[in-house]
């Protein structure tokens, strides 16, 4: 769905509430020439309390701490960036909503050192159902292990959520589609599993859980902690510094995706080979059920999480 389909019409921008198509920053900004941004994604669920933000604060901190590798000073407190979502969500009526706060280098100078830009920041909604499509929820995607490589750490910090370094996570994913699967699976430099182009990914094995850990070159995400968290509140044991190799995928009882975006989407099959019986198996069942229960508020578990409309 194109955005001009939807029901949206306002975009915070430096402090400010404009029109969607007024919205605009110059054709020389830093950020567009060097990929000097960073974001975050969290999404807004309809729940009989109202519309809730899940793990707002836990999205705002790592926003902030993103900015920090690049010397980035965000120039709005973290209460004035709250205060700007909910109440763009307010003006809009969106009862459920993706969120996609941006601060990158704005339009000063076109050196590689951004040291005289401006930062500026900006804060969308819109309404976004399942990433990779509804029925993928239930029945599971078909995914391969992508040739391109996940970058290094010791090259750009990968725990910090940069529009640049998703230009990876592109070259990832489009050829996954293009060779007829919904996403692709990265392997880090040493040939071990990293994360899908913007998923972590978690494997079962006898009834356990593993989870490549943050040396692997991935992204902390807050929807890899929360299935973390729940698993164990369920008695799962989970292994969330693991090392898996790229013949384990094959070879797993069960395999999923987690993300802000794709929330949990169970894996069928990886470089046409099927993942266990092929479709959604019951540790991902389980754990999907229990965090859907969570973030449309069916349990009053970890209120702490929802920042309330």
């Amino acid at each position: 769905m194109g955005f001009d389909e939807m029901d949206v019409d306002t975009i915070w921008q430096n402090g400010e509430f404009v029109d969607w198509e007024d919205a605009t920053t110059h054709v020389l900004t830093h950020g567009l020439h060097y990929g000097t941004g960073v974001f975050e994604g969290a999404r807004a669920y309809n729940t009989e309390e109202g519309t809730a933000i899940f793990r707002w604060e836990e999205h705002l901190d790592r926003l902030y701490a993103s900015g920090k590798p690049y010397e980035m000073e965000i120039p709005f407190t973290k209460e004035e960036l709250s205060e700007a979502t909910l109440e763009l969500l307010r003006r809009q009526d969106l009862k459920s909503a993706y969120i996609r706060p941006i601060a990158y280098y704005g339009y000063d100078s076109l050196g590689v050192s951004p040291r005289d830009c401006p930062t500026d920041v900006a804060i969308a909604c819109w309404p976004w159902g399942a990433y990779l499509g509804e029925e993928a929820l239930e029945n599971g995607i078909k995914v391969m292990v992508s040739s391109w490589r996940k970058h290094s750490s010791s090259q750009i910090p990968t725990n910090a959520k940069t529009t640049g370094l998703y230009v990876n996570s592109l070259l990832a994913g489009e050829e996954a589609r293009r060779n007829g699967c919904a996403e692709a699976i990265v392997l880090n430099k040493e040939g071990n599993v990293a994360e899908g182009p913007g998923e972590n990914i978690f494997l079962v094995r006898d009834g356990e859980i593993f989870t490549p850990g943050l040396s692997q070159s991935i992204l902390d995400g807050i929807t890899r902690d929360t299935v973390i968290t729940l698993a164990r509140e369920m008695g799962y044991t989970v292994h969330d510094q693991a090392v898996i190799s790229r013949g384990e995928l094959h070879t797993a009882d069960e395999l999923f995706f987690t993300g802000s975006a794709a929330e949990v989407t169970p894996i069928r099959q990886v470089d046409n080979v099927e993942i266990g019986s092929g479709s959604r198996g019951p540790v991902t069942e389980d754990l999907q059920t229990a965090f859907f229960d969570l973030v449309e508020r069916r349990t009053d578990d970890h209120d702490e999480w929802f920042t309330y409309v």
